[in-house]
């Protein structure tokens, strides 16, 4: 695959990627680095950057000291995969002091169904890559200009409204990039994502491909082809490009995507060379007609398009799809627990249900396959008192990424405060009607914690205030995916981190006063006019 941008000046990444390929750090790691030590993995110019390839990534505080993900495609581990997860937590994540509200040895659940751990030291590296290995699970590709990990509904097969299920589909697409040396170099992130649910939960509207169910006029049933959607600067929700999918034909689909977007995408700026932006720029009738010359098949119009409202949450006991079966969503609030609590939650899983643990887009996890004779005594084992079924409205919606702990680009902490603000409003607020009010927090406008679809989000800010400068967050209301979907609108920049919860209460008193019948926070905020939701949280601390 070439760029077809001959002439095109490369960046920096760009020219680092032609002069090595990237999946080569992983023989540099085993055969070198791990033996010499962090330092020396500065003395290939470009190599920080090619860690990424295997799924790690320098901590903030530099030195011997890394992130590492961890690929779960589909979001679906068995309980021995999970606990091997867990064990390698709870021996290599240490730091050289305990978070004083997470303590030690934890890792993180992700909005893209991935598990993150801290503290990796790059000699452990081998070692946590062979038990990783023993039990089917990698960390190749999850980071880099390549394809992520392949987003789909955490219930897929298990799900009563399911059209289909679309888990063989996510998985055998991310079996095609994974390790593929010909998709590897692509402009920048490419992220799929692949359902078969009428709910959206695999937040298709977001993703640079996103899979829905559709089906067509003679019952054929397969998905719609979404393009160019995404968060972070210049967020944009897909594209329907007009295109109907079988599932036997998806990992090719995906693939000719990609290298449109090798092709034709811009490798000069790494700013606006998302595909997001190459969409934008072709339109979707153009960006059709490339791809239509890049697959093997011809494409057809698209059929019935599904999806019907947009879920995201599977918190609580729900009847399967198997008659006699339900699965039980745990809440993690902002996505961190400890190894050994994920040790334990697949004790339950291989105990309780059928040996399979599900990780959700929103940082929770899921117990699949439970008899119900067997649920009242699920739901009174220990762990589910720290991880709830029933979690109050904000705990259960509480979004937050890495932050400045251990993010170099995060501007505040989020983690920490994100679980506290929530406890604190669940304490003060009461949501009339509402069982989830999801609150997503960003560091930085990166946009990891997905503040653009929160009914609120939290962007890191510096605020300046009559003492100096301290840690602030920009305010914006009112997002959604599914039939309804709109990003947040940015009402409030700025304010000072101490003053936020204060405020919020001041909002959803306001809420509670004005709320219509079975309205929801984020459709009150949209017909709210954004001057009076920013004097609303200036008055509610006072400001």
């Amino acid at each position: 695959m070439h760029s077809l941008h001959r002439h095109e000046k490369l960046n920096q990444v760009e020219e680092w990627k032609l002069a090595r390929h990237p999946l080569d750090v992983r023989d540099a790691i085993i055969e070198r680095y791990a033996i010499e030590g962090a330092a020396s993995i500065q003395s290939v110019e470009g190599e920080i950057e090619r860690l990424k390839w295997v799924g790690i990534y320098p901590q903030r505080q530099g030195g011997d000291a890394f992130m590492l993900r961890i690929k779960v495609p589909g979001g679906q581990l068995t309980s021995e995969q999970a606990a091997v997860i867990g064990g390698i937590a709870d021996e290599f994540a240490r730091g050289p002091e305990p978070n004083p509200v997470f303590g030690d040895a934890y890792l993180d659940l992700t909005t893209r169904q991935d598990i993150q751990m801290h503290w990796i030291e790059i000699g452990a590296v081998p070692e946590i890559w062979r038990r990783l290995e023993a039990v089917g699970v990698t960390t190749v590709q999850a980071c880099g200009d390549s394809a992520r990990n392949v987003l789909c509904c955490p219930v897929s097969g298990i799900d009563h409204h399911e059209v289909l299920d679309a888990f063989p589909v996510a998985q055998a697409i991310s079996h095609f990039f994974t390790g593929n040396r010909d998709y590897a170099n692509l402009p920048r992130k490419f992220k799929m994502s692949v359902t078969g649910c009428i709910e959206d939960c695999a937040q298709s509207e977001i993703n640079d491909i996103g899979l829905v169910p559709a089906r067509l006029d003679d019952g054929t049933a397969g998905f719609n082809l979404l393009v160019g959607g995404g968060l972070s600067d210049g967020a944009r929700l897909a594209s329907d490009i007009d295109v109907f999918i079988e599932p036997e034909q998806a990992v090719e689909l995906t693939r000719g995507i990609a290298q449109l977007y090798g092709e034709l995408g811009n490798r000069n700026n790494r700013w606006i060379n998302r595909m997001r932006y190459l969409v934008q720029e072709l339109g979707p009738e153009t960006f059709r007609a490339e791809l239509d010359r890049r697959v093997n098949f011809s494409l057809r119009p698209a059929g019935e398009h599904l999806t019907k409202r947009y879920r995201g949450d599977h918190i609580g006991v729900h009847p399967q799809r198997q008659d006699g079966y339900s699965y039980v969503g745990l809440n993690v609030p902002v996505g961190r627990m400890a190894g050994t609590d994920l040790i334990a939650a697949a004790w339950l899983a291989a105990e309780y249900g059928d040996g399979q643990i599900r990780l959700a887009t929103d940082q929770n996890l899921i117990l699949t396959g439970v008899p119900d004779e067997r649920i009242p005594e699920l739901l009174a084992e220990p762990l589910l008192n720290v991880y709830s079924p029933t979690p109050k409205p904000f705990t259960r919606g509480v979004v937050a990424c890495t932050g400045s702990e251990f993010c170099r680009f995060a501007i505040v902490e989020t983690k920490a405060r994100a679980v506290a603000w929530a406890r604190y409003l669940d304490e003060h607020v009461t949501p009339n009607g509402n069982g989830i009010i999801r609150m997503h927090f960003s560091g930085c406008s990166a946009s990891c914690a997905q503040p653009q679809i929160g009914d609120i989000g939290f962007r890191g800010e510096v605020a300046n205030t009559p003492d100096g400068l301290v840690e602030g967050v920009d305010i914006g209301l009112g997002g959604s995916l599914g039939r309804d979907a709109a990003f947040i609108d940015w009402v409030e920049g700025a304010k000072p981190v101490d003053d936020v919860p204060a405020a919020l209460v001041g909002l959803f008193d306001r809420f509670a006063a004005e709320q219509r019948p079975d309205e929801r926070f984020h459709e009150w905020a949209r017909r709210t006019p954004n001057a009076d939701l920013r004097q609303t949280l200036r008055d509610g601390n006072g400001g």
